[in-house]
């Protein structure tokens, strides 16, 4: 049997222990999440895709609407068809009522929080008195059958239960009809997602129509009927169906709807029909169909005429509209994969130019193309993008979306971008809910959250500048290291959540990212996205349906990462420990003694052993004699009786073991603790004296067996002049302080002060950039 030797170890250099605190928890981060999730069954598959036996309801829509311009006031009758699709007996049907928060008796009202400081906002006090005095909510005129004959129904607040005749077995419709009314409210006063916008200069209203109808409540395999109270931030669960709508406005007015018209022969000018037809073939550049020209006359005229806009939708699980005499209104084409065109289109007043007219229809258009590219071809026939002061909101197939100009023109890049970024997350919403139709009113991460990662990917392909918030893991730090007490799992209940913006849209986005950037790569994330996309397209999916499907499409197992990610409030907080550097021992004397000596001679000196080298004459200076063998002996200098002792050892080594032992190889071991909760990937990055570096990805899995701190050595032939734990800033890490080696100094806060911008002018760089350059005045003026 051949004789084994062992290559000795020795330590070059201990580097400086940083001070870390281990959280103290020892639950297992890899359980699997099976305990947490839904038991898969013909409904829902284990594999994340819908099962054998999914179903889900419809429901049809016939829908009358006039709007009084004079009283801001919105009449309507509406007929549904509702179809039980699901196994279960229906005795009776639940609507939602949203306009009921505007009711003076709203819980909407008495569970917000309305303290008051010392120094309160006017335009806050000024909506809590207009919201105690606005008689807003339904005013419901009847709800019968088809005969004519009353309905028994219930109003609870923000719901209404209507009792059927008789239990709906499967398969089987149940028509019946409703006429009610409502004032609308104004957004600036009172807020909410949909309203009017009053322009007091020409006594002129920019209307913004959403949840005005009441709405079937969605029943499936889930929740049963999903009927939680309406408060103002959950939104809507809905099932789909088929909508013919007619609006009737004043006839100088513009609509904008889900849908397309379907007589536009009544409604357009033969100059307006020829555009639209035009704008189909416009893939480049959007066809303006009414000037800015025509909508300043119709502004002055204000017709009292009434004109009645019919629309049409398929499929679809909402329906909102838009109309003023105040619109601009401009379309393109844009071209699906499958060759159909679609439209992209907007309609905005003229307080909105040039802004709105150079860039919503584009950021329309921009928005259908990405979407599609990481999801599904777009399947409606438009797209619409509305323009109406201090708000985001979206239905399908059309948005309304914030974005002004200056009265002289000029906007801020805050507001482009804001503008802009806003638009690609409404139109975003088309595929998410509007399509992928989770459950906003019990998962609001489902829609925002998703579509806040696909509008960070699509903002990115819109310029290299753009400004993205949302999505990179370093935007996330703050939130993630806030106290603990004011955060909750993105596993929580749309209405019960305390950071709405950034838990709901914000850090599920991120979780998304570092999924597609450090965890599982584009190339097996897209697919996966993709393929839960393309399973729930019209379709309605719960978290589990997500979590299963990512998983079932990529073969990475993401329980720890689900688990952590959207089940706790844990963060990641990775420091580097330690970091030892050890050197293989040839047990060569000429070269591991010259090794010796170079590091001998490297080692600091003492001050007096500095000093009292330049002492002018020792005695052994004086009085040579006195010196002898050990004055000049070097322990280091090779011996005869180590060599012999190295040549029979080298003799001993196979050809492998002597070229790892001449290899001059550098080990370095790297100790990084976990301080926050989460266990994440260790992505460790050296950089080399020569200046070149060398990227190191760990995957989380390496905190199996010890959760408190994991070890990896790297070997190498270079020599390591630093070590960076997440260089990338891919983690979220909490505190990047103490991801170096050796530890890297970081400003004070006093420092930091002192670099910060001081507060300019409030004029916009637009407005500061035309004094600097101001446009010659063309000849002859």
């Amino acid at each position: 049997m051949k004789k084994k030797y062992f290559l000795f170890l020795f330590l070059a250099a201990v580097c400086t222990k940083l001070l870390a605190q281990y959280d103290g928890t020892d639950r297992n981060k890899f359980g699997q999440l099976e305990h947490l999730l839904p038991t898969p069954n013909s409904y829902r598959a284990a594999s994340g895709a819908p099962g054998s036996g999914y179903w889900q309801q419809q429901a049809d829509y016939k829908i009358k609407v006039i709007l009084e311009d004079d009283k801001q006031r919105l009449y309507g009758e509406e007929t549904v068809t509702y179809t039980n699709n699901s196994p279960d007996e229906l005795a009776y049907l639940w609507l939602q009522l949203d306009q009921n928060i505007w009711d003076k008796d709203s819980d909407t009202y008495k569970v917000a929080s309305s303290g008051l400081s010392d120094k309160a906002n006017l335009n806050d006090l000024q909506k809590m008195v207009q919201g105690r005095t606005f008689d807003g909510g339904y005013k419901l005129d009847f709800v019968q059958d088809l005969n004519g004959k009353a309905l028994s129904y219930t109003v609870n607040k923000t719901m209404m239960r209507i009792d059927l005749p008789q239990a709906m077995k499967r398969g089987e419709k149940f028509s019946f009809r409703l006429k009610w009314w409502y004032n609308i409210n104004d957004r600036a006063k009172i807020g909410g997602r949909s309203g009017y916008e009053y322009f007091k200069e020409e006594d002129n209203y920019l209307y913004t129509i959403a949840q005005f109808f009441p709405r079937m409540c969605d029943y499936n395999d889930v929740y049963g009927w999903q009927n939680k109270q309406f408060l103002g931030s959950g939104e809507f669960t809905l099932p789909f169906g088929n909508y013919e709508v007619a609006i009737t406005v004043p006839d100088d007015h513009l609509v904008a709807a889900t849908g397309m018209i379907s007589n536009p022969k009544e409604v357009l000018t033969a100059d307006q029909q020829r555009l639209l037809e035009k704008a189909k073939e416009s893939l480049i550049e959007p066809v303006i169909i009414a000037t800015e020209k025509e909508a300043r006359e119709r502004e002055k005229a204000k017709s009292k005429k009434t004109k009645t806009w019919q629309f049409k939708a398929d499929n679809v699980r909402d329906f909102a509209f838009a109309t003023s005499r105040k619109f601009i209104w401009d379309a393109m084409g844009v071209k699906q994969s499958d060759g159909r065109v679609v439209l992209a289109m907007s309609m905005y007043p003229k307080e909105g130019n040039p802004l709105w007219g150079q860039y919503s229809t584009k950021a329309v258009a921009h928005t259908l193309k990405w979407y599609s590219h990481y999801t599904f071809d777009y399947p409606y026939p438009c797209a619409w993008s509305i323009n109406a002061d201090n708000i985001g909101m979206e239905y399908p197939m059309i948005c309304f979306n914030f974005g002004r100009c200056e009265k002289d023109g000029t906007y801020s890049e805050r507001m482009k971008y804001g503008m802009i970024g806003v638009i690609i997350h409404e139109v975003g919403h088309n595929y998410f809910p509007m399509i992928v139709n989770s459950d906003e009113r019990q998962w609001t991460w489902m829609d925002e959250g998703l579509n806040t990662f696909v509008q960070y990917l699509s903002e990115v392909q819109w310029d290299r500048k753009f400004p993205a918030s949302r999505g990179p893991a370093n935007k996330i730090v703050d939130y993630m290291k806030a106290d603990k007490m004011k955060l909750e799992p993105i596993m929580s209940n749309s209405e019960s959540l305390t950071q709405f913006g950034n838990n709901a849209y914000a850090k599920p986005a991120t979780a998304l990212n570092i999924l597609r950037e450090t965890v599982m790569g584009r190339e097996l994330f897209d697919f996966a996205f993709k393929t839960y996309a393309n399973r729930w397209k019209f379709k309605h999916p719960s978290p589990a349906d997500f979590f299963r499907t990512i998983e079932d499409a990529s073969a990475v197992d993401l329980d720890w990462f689900w688990r952590g990610w959207f089940f706790t409030t844990d963060n990641c907080d990775m420091a580097i420990e330690n970091v030892r550097w050890l050197r293989l021992n040839s047990r060569n004397p000429d070269k591991e003694n010259m090794a010796k000596k170079q590091e001998r001679n490297a080692e600091p000196k003492n001050i007096s052993t500095l000093r009292n080298e330049k002492i002018d004459k020792t005695q052994a200076d004086i009085d040579p004699k006195i010196n002898d063998f050990y004055n000049t002996f070097d322990p280091l200098d090779v011996t005869d009786g180590d060599k012999d002792a190295y040549n029979k050892f080298a003799a001993s080594l196979s050809k492998e073991e002597k070229e790892m032992l001449d290899g001059g190889y550098n080990f370095y071991e790297v100790t990084v603790k976990r301080i926050g909760g989460l266990v994440m990937p260790v992505i460790i990055e050296l950089e080399f004296l020569d200046g070149t570096k060398e990227l190191h990805r760990v995957p989380a899995e390496i905190w199996r067996f010890d959760q408190k701190e994991i070890k990896k050595t790297f070997a190498t032939t270079k020599e390591v002049k630093s070590i960076v734990l997440d260089p990338f800033l891919e983690t979220a890490d909490v505190d990047v302080t103490n991801n170096y080696f050796p530890p890297k100094q970081s400003p004070s806060r006093f420092e930091l002060f002192k670099n910060r911008e001081s507060g300019g002018s409030d004029e916009n760089d637009m407005q500061k950039g035309k004094k600097k350059n101001p446009s010659p005045t063309p000849r002859g003026k």
